[in-house]
């Protein structure tokens, strides 16, 4: 009962995502006057593939299993999105997702569509040789559908630069040594200096040029971080290192708090060693459910989708909301927030320092020539605060918040791009 709960939950989740980029979507489409035509063309993915994958195990039993991509715009350039293996791989989500991914590049201005992927699988009861062949199965399933100028997949959920390894060894064997084809690859197979932090630098940077707009700065500000992973610990460093205070933050093992600033660089020690913030003798234990109403100045969801909702909206007591995760709040909470005066920056601008230097790894893949991590790291600031300046001009224009000023930056970019190659009729 309690696994067919929470599969209900996702699925309820990716149907809230898909209606809220819908709708986003459509307001956007609204406010820059687009006709009904272009609307719809825009809306639909230009291709959606599904394939079954069967494996041998290690026991010698088959096990069959689905995999995914949609392909939802290519109008600026190759599509580019994540494959994710997780139980719960929903058509309804990736097409959430992979088309969040079109806006995201757009806003971020490189020269990409949008994608997404994934396998329905638990990657957690597949051994390392079990995953390899249903990587390489799904590879030879779509090999002709990606490519370095068509569609670049990267890591996301249950993948990591293993993964990206063997798909391009496998895309290899087709088309000939291609680096170029996925990015998030291991640094030794042409990945790119500072990708792993990349998402978190980026949410650094943004949350900076937000606070400069209001008159503030990082140092002396209070942050709570939901989602202690990848993103939510690389953006928790980079703050504290600018000087703010990390009075909270929380992952799947527990969460913890100290109102005088949590000591960042021991956390970070201690959860590599125990896999989890529980237990950390910096911070008091407290209930996970109350992170998000802990009281802060700024607030950082980077983990799940959907967290900030009706039931918990007039509780936040921070000022400001930096979306690390993809769609953490949903439309009724955007509504409650906004009335409260809370500044939300939104998951398409704040969280695209990963896709942004992602891009910077197809570049040098291209070229053949590796930046240093100096450079990677100028470039996405340069980016980061080039797309906020982006950002504010639109709200200015169309006198909406961030998130409608995101929407309709990247929208009006891709739509601008599909009349222009005549794909507008």
């Amino acid at each position: 009962p309690r696994k067919e709960k929470k599969r209900e939950r996702e699925e309820e989740e990716a149907m809230n995502a898909l209606a809220a980029t819908n709708r986003n979507f459509k307001l956007a489409s609204r406010l820059l006057g687009l006709d009904s035509k272009l609307e719809k063309s825009l809306l639909i993915p230009f291709r959606e593939i599904k394939v079954e994958c069967t494996i041998p195990k290690d026991d010698g039993t088959l096990a069959s299993f689905v995999g995914f991509r949609v392909q939802h715009d290519n109008a600026r350039g190759p599509m580019k999105g994540g494959i994710r293996y997780h139980p719960e791989v929903e058509p309804d989500e990736v097409n959430a997702l992979a088309q969040l991914m079109t806006w995201k590049t757009a806003v971020a201005k490189i020269p990409y569509g949008g994608a997404k992927g994934g396998i329905g699988c638990d990657p957690s009861k597949l051994s390392i040789s079990e995953l390899e062949r249903l990587t390489r199965v799904f590879t030879q399933k779509i090999h002709d559908l990606i490519g370095i100028h068509t569609d670049v997949p990267a890591p996301d959920m249950g993948t990591g630069p293993q993964t990206m390894a063997w798909i391009l060894d496998e895309y290899s064997k087709f088309h000939g040594y291609s680096p170029a084809v996925v990015t998030g690859k291991p640094i030794d197979l042409g990945g790119s200096l500072g990708r792993d932090a990349a998402t978190g630098r980026g949410v650094m940077f943004g949350t900076e040029a937000l606070l400069n707009e209001h008159g503030k700065s990082i140092s002396g500000q209070r942050f709570v971080i939901q989602g202690f992973g990848n993103v939510g610990s690389w953006a928790a460093k980079l703050i504290s290192e600018q000087g703010g205070k990390i009075v909270a933050v929380s992952d799947i093992t527990g969460a913890i708090k100290n109102k005088d600033g949590i000591d960042i660089p021991s956390l970070l020690n201690y959860t590599k060693e125990h896999r989890g913030v529980k237990g950390f003798d910096g911070a008091d234990p407290i209930d996970p459910n109350s992170i998000l109403v802990e009281d802060c100045d700024i607030l950082i969801p980077a983990a799940l989708g959907g967290v900030i909702n009706r039931e918990n909206a007039n509780e936040i007591k921070a000022k400001f909301i930096i979306e690390a995760a993809n769609h953490p709040t949903d439309p009724d909470a955007d509504e409650i927030l906004s009335k409260k005066g809370v500044v939300i920056l939104p998951d398409i601008y704040a969280n695209s320092g990963g896709v942004t230097v992602s891009y910077f790894e197809w570049v040098q893949n291209i070229q053949g020539f590796m930046w240093e991590e100096e450079k990677v790291n100028d470039e996405l600031k340069t980016y980061m605060t080039r797309g906020f300046k982006d950002l504010k001009e639109m709200c200015k224009t169309h006198s909406c918040d961030l998130r409608m000023g995101a929407f309709t930056l990247g929208v009006n970019r891709v739509a601008r791009a599909t009349v222009l190659r005549g794909w507008g009729a």
